[in-house]
């Protein structure tokens, strides 16, 4: 049953919001963290969680989003902390509000619906906008720079590598033939041209566009940057609860989990362990979890999102 937002400052109900209270279980005394705090919504349920003394920190790329999260949350005063910063810096944050390992870190990866429905962000092929895609608007690249600047060969792999189309050649070469291309719709409407629009399944831009904003924000590296320092922010037993989007960030989750919950990481072949590899992580979550048919009906959105949890050991 999913339990209603209070507040009247998130525009639309967080992806996993039961399920990302039931695996984080927080309580009273406890510290977390939440990494993507977005518009508060999954931080308001762990501060409500955590009452009276659970304290929350949370981060986030984009100003837009800390300002909603900052109404949101402010009935929680000097509970949470709120700063504008890469969950890449969390061990740096953690430390500077000298607290001890924290009990708990969540990270709700890619992006939101508040970013998608704004078309001056660019991130969605389906208005009108600048090509920008950066969750932080200080940040220097952008969507455009890639899309005007690169070479076609770099551009193909960028759009293979993130977006993993199989006609990435094609869409590079009609990309580098339409430059310079400064906003959304002109580049959703080029790669439709090239390479048609199929009667059902996605946009044939949604990979194009997948691509650019993963390689813009740098999201699979912060991701495999992130991970072990996550682990070693956490007290025994404190557990880290990750939401992907797509496969290639979920996979990322998905091996570090698994091997950091081995004692041996040595070839399966090898009949002695060499490697001295100790198990940090127990994966409280074999198989990922997956949206109820109840928040598919409330949120399409949710389809793709898969989470995944770890305790530490």
């Amino acid at each position: 049953m999913i339990e209603p937002i209070e507040g009247d400052f998130v525009p639309h109900q967080p992806v996993l919001y039961n399920e990302t209270l039931h695996t984080l279980a927080p309580t009273t005394s406890g510290y977390y963290v939440d990494g993507t705090v977005g518009a508060g919504g999954h931080a308001w349920g762990i501060l409500t969680a955590s009452s009276p003394g659970g304290r929350l920190l949370g981060m986030d790329l984009d100003p837009q989003a800390l300002a909603l999260a900052r109404q949101r949350l402010s009935v929680f005063g000097k509970r949470c902390t709120l700063v504008h910063a890469s969950y890449t810096t969390l061990a740096e944050q953690i430390s500077a509000l000298g607290w001890p390992a924290v009990n708990g870190i969540l990270l709700d990866l890619g992006v939101s619906s508040m970013q998608l429905e704004t078309p001056q962000r660019g991130f969605s092929f389906q208005s009108d906008g600048p090509l920008d895609m950066r969750f932080d608007p200080t940040s220097l690249e952008t969507a455009a720079d890639l899309v005007n600047d690169l070479p076609e060969a770099d551009l193909a792999d960028l759009i293979w590598k993130y977006g993993e189309d199989p006609k990435s050649r094609q869409i590079a070469k009609a990309i580098i033939k339409a430059r310079p291309i400064t906003t959304t719709r002109q580049l959703a409407e080029i790669i439709e041209w090239t390479i048609g629009r199929p009667q059902k399944g996605i946009h044939p831009a949604t990979r194009t566009f997948q691509a650019l904003r993963i390689s813009v924000n740098q999201e699979l590296v912060s991701i495999i940057s992130v991970l072990p320092t996550a682990i070693a922010a956490l007290a025994p037993g404190g557990r880290l609860v990750i939401i992907a989007f797509h496969s290639l960030e979920d996979r990322i989750v998905k091996q570090y989990f698994h091997r950091e919950s081995r004692d041996c990481i040595c070839p399966p072949r090898q009949p002695i362990c060499t490697c001295g590899h100790k198990a940090s992580i127990n994966e409280i979550t074999r198989h990922p979890i997956r949206a109820s048919e109840e928040e598919l009906h409330l949120n399409p959105r949710a389809r793709s999102a898969r989470l995944r949890v770890a305790e530490k050991i």
